[in-house]
């Protein structure tokens, strides 16, 4: 059994910066993309980054630099550094990562974070 546990989220001012984790643990092989998404109240969820196992990145315009999504393969991790935060950008944020649990499984299970809530205010 597979499991994803997130950390890191907050309430912080406005330009204020915060450091989302999100680690999986269990019988993994391996992990191909990770990912973070978020929900503002009452919108739809949407893709916020998305790094690939080969360190390839690639962000929603709306966080385009600042935020950076990072990867430790080791310890299963993926990171989201959130810089220059804004109130639209409070939301929920939840990792999403795309899991293979043996050598022979041809597609990657699609696994979820249970969601940390970052909140932007003065």
């Amino acid at each position: 059994q597979v499991q994803l546990v997130e950390s890191g989220g907050g309430l912080v001012q406005p330009g204020g910066s915060l450091r989302l984790s999100c680690t999986a643990s269990g019988k993994i092989f391996s992990i191909n993309n990770m990912a973070w998404y978020r929900q503002a109240p009452g919108k739809q969820r949407e893709l916020v980054a998305v790094i690939t196992s080969g360190g390839d990145t690639n962000y929603a315009d709306s966080v385009k630099g600042r935020y950076t999504i990072s990867r430790d393969n080791a310890k299963n991790t993926v990171y989201l550094q959130m810089n220059t935060l804004k109130p639209e950008d409070t939301a929920v944020f939840y990792c999403n990562l795309q899991i293979l649990l043996r050598p022979s499984q041809t597609a990657p299970y699609s696994y979820w974070g249970q969601g940390t809530q970052v909140t932007v205010s003065s």
